[in-house]
């Protein structure tokens, strides 16, 4: 009897993430990666003609502002301490599904309205000082007079917004929590374009790379990074679109009508975001085949030239095989000058053949 065969087994690499099974739904249990992280509370108020910013690590600061005559912005940085977020949700009466979802950092971008509020979970996307690709989580909950950001870590792209409210620029101060829901998602969406200029600045130069033959032996491992790259973008941005098409045709009494204008137009710049994502995810996916192709073609210049050395070395190898025979009788054996005779028709066939080569322009 034959030894049966083992079967090959493919090895998989082991995430290392918290994965959730059979917990009932509304558990607030967190699935991020950045678990030593303090919680932050950065508090706003506001109005247009108030201002006041309160930075605390007391999750209780946040409370009593449902009440306030003020807009005010709370955001919250830091989501591993769920007993903190879970004290918050249950003073501004969020739905434990909402409270799950602020901490399920896997979750895809969505909108959920309710009565009071609404409920968004969109991706903040940025490279970070050392080029380092950052997709962070982030949920928000948009009231009446208030607007709560949950982010995963400190850093974020709302510097600028946090100034046009501190100095009184623009339009901020002087509009509800509708508007500061939109400069929010505004701002977001506007860092994309700068994540998609970096991506299309990889992308050139790796295809520069490419056409002036300046290959690097890592060149495949960065194609591969590129496709995870957009990949994650494509993820964040094309459910963000459907987000805020929901935000233009919703009839919720949150946001006011003056506020629908400026949505429709953010609904513009994400499309075009979206329609840049998918040119860009076409160029990257052709960037193997141009490897592929341009690696071939190397190769078909090598084969090339060892063909024409071999071609040209066939007919001389043949005079010399026949004249390298022993038989006694070869007439041109009795050639006073026969051996300079046939070193001269080689030379010729040499010759003649390099001529014919470079006319055909195979050289």
């Amino acid at each position: 009897m034959t030894a049966r065969k083992k079967k090959r087994k493919l090895k998989v690499p082991i995430v290392k993430r918290p994965i959730i099974h059979n917990e009932a739904p509304g558990t607030v249990t967190y699935t991020g990666r950045k678990e030593n992280i303090t919680t932050k509370v950065e508090i706003i108020d506001y109005s247009k003609d108030h201002y006041n910013r309160e930075d605390s690590g007391n999750i209780e600061d946040a409370f009593g502002f449902e009440t306030s005559q003020h807009i005010t912005w709370i955001n919250i940085n830091g989501l591993n301490n769920t007993k903190e977020i879970e004290r918050l949700g249950e003073y501004y009466n969020l739905h434990p599904l909402i409270q799950e979802d602020i901490v399920t950092t896997n979750q895809r971008p969505k909108m959920d309205e309710y009565e009071e509020y609404l409920f968004i979970v969109f991706k903040m996307l940025h490279y970070s000082d050392e080029g380092e690709f950052i997709n962070e989580h982030v949920s928000m909950v948009v009231g009446k007079d208030y607007v709560t950001t949950f982010q995963e870590a400190d850093g974020d792209v709302w510097d600028g917004l946090r100034d046009r409210i501190e100095n009184a620029k623009g339009r901020v101060r002087g509009k509800g929590a509708d508007y500061l829901m939109f400069a929010l998602l505004d701002a977001v969406v506007d860092n994309y374009f700068s994540v998609i200029e970096t991506l299309s600045a990889k992308i050139e130069f790796i295809e520069d790379q490419l056409f002036e033959d300046k290959i690097e032996e890592d060149i495949t491992q960065d194609i591969q990074v590129l496709k995870k790259e957009i990949l994650r973008i494509r993820r964040a941005v094309v459910p963000l679109r459907e987000v805020i098409n929901r935000l233009e045709k919703t009839d919720t009494t949150l946001i006011e009508e003056r506020t629908q204008n400026y949505i429709r137009d953010l609904y513009d710049h994400i499309i075009q975001v979206s329609e840049s994502v998918d040119i860009y995810r076409e160029m990257i996916w052709g960037l193997m085949d141009m490897y592929m192709t341009t690696i071939s073609n190397k190769m078909n210049e090598v084969m090339k030239v060892l063909t024409i050395m071999a071609s040209i070395f066939i007919p001389l190898t043949f005079m010399a095989g026949i004249y390298g025979m022993n038989f006694e009788y070869i007439p041109e054996l009795h050639l006073k000058y026969g051996y300079f005779y046939l070193w001269g028709a080689m030379i010729i066939v040499f010759f003649g053949l390099l001529w014919y080569f470079k006319r055909k322009k195979w050289l």
